[in-house]
């Protein structure tokens, strides 16, 4: 059960690493340090990894039986999966400046769930610890 945790815990991590990255290429390009092809290649390029790594997590939960984090991870999955149906998951390096507060609200908004998912996944790895511990005794 302690690996279960563990995974998700680098998942998560893992998650949030791509997302802030994408946010910090948002920002040089608002603040002109990066023109804008280049900020919009660097974030296309981690799109689509966020989106499988953010599905092998959900479906990690809904394997290993943890509804409530399931439940949790589903609606970004979701939200992930019609971004890519409506074509809008890649930045447009046309439209970037005409989108890029929207664009990092978008990814605002998954950091805070993913820190949501973090503490979560961390708790749940505490206390399976502490679990395993008391069986051992």
């Amino acid at each position: 059960m302690v690996f279960v945790w563990l995974a998700a815990f680098f998942l998560v991590v893992t998650l949030i690493v791509l997302v802030i990255f994408q946010l910090m290429c948002l920002a040089d390009l608002e603040f002109d340090y990066i023109n804008p092809f280049d900020s919009s290649s660097r974030i296309n390029k981690v799109v689509m990894p966020e989106f499988i790594v953010q599905a092998l997590l959900s479906v990690l939960f809904l394997i290993t039986g943890h509804w409530a984090m399931f439940l949790l991870s589903a609606p970004m999955v979701y939200y992930n999966y019609t971004l890519y149906e409506r074509r809008q998951h890649l930045v447009d390096v046309t439209e970037i400046f005409n989108h890029l507060a929207r664009e990092k609200k978008r990814r605002l908004f998954k950091i805070g769930a993913l820190v949501i998912l973090l503490f979560l996944s961390l708790f749940w790895m505490i206390w399976s610890v502490l679990l395993d511990e008391d069986d051992s005794h």
